[in-house]
Order: C-alpha cells, then sequence, then structure tokens
C-alpha cells in the first residue's frame, strides 16, 4: 500500500474527503519526523514505537571487488512493532 492508497483508505473509513485524509496524513507523517529529528521516541499504543538510533563507524566490504571499506557514523530510525500489530500478523 503506497500513500495515495493509505489516505483514500482514511478517506472511507473517517468520512472525509481524499483532501482532507491526505492532510491528516502528512501531518501525523510530519509530527512523527519532527519527533525522530528531536531525538524523541514515537509510541502509538498496540501498533509501535519509532525511535532514532545511533549507528557508529564500521569496516564493510565492497561486493564487488572485496575491498575494506570505511563506512561512516550515522543516525535512522528503527521500528519496534507492537503486541497487536504483531500478533495480527501471525
Amino acid at each position: 500500500m503506497r500513500k495515495p492508497e493509505l489516505a483514500a483508505a482514511i478517506a472511507e473509513k473517517t468520512d472525509l474527503t481524499k483532501e482532507q485524509a491526505n492532510r491528516v496524513l502528512n501531518a501525523v507523517l510530519e509530527s512523527i519526523t519532527s519527533a525522530l529529528h528531536k531525538k524523541d521516541s514515537v509510541t502509538l499504543v498496540g501498533f509501535g514505537t519509532f525511535e532514532q538510533r545511533h549507528r557508529g563507524a564500521r569496516t564493510g566490504k565492497n561486493p564487488q571487488t572485496g575491498e575494506p571499506v570505511k563506512i561512516k557514523a550515522s543516525n535512522t530510525v528503527a521500528f519496534k512493532p507492537g503486541k497487536a500489530l504483531k500478533e495480527s500478523v501471525n
């Protein structure tokens, strides 16, 4: 499911127009992004938790040549699914 399809599903379930649902979805995504940028975690009870994690510098391998490559430190986003989400998938 892509973003437009998700907005359409929200519109259908909430009696909003597709444009209104798209604005709501964009606001939610912007809020999550903003919180992660501030190094806050975002917990949606029953769904899961988004959090920023730091990845340290490490040595990798170039898959074409096999030569060692230095990979610099970076931040990434991690998602830990909640219990209800895990149960619905299984």
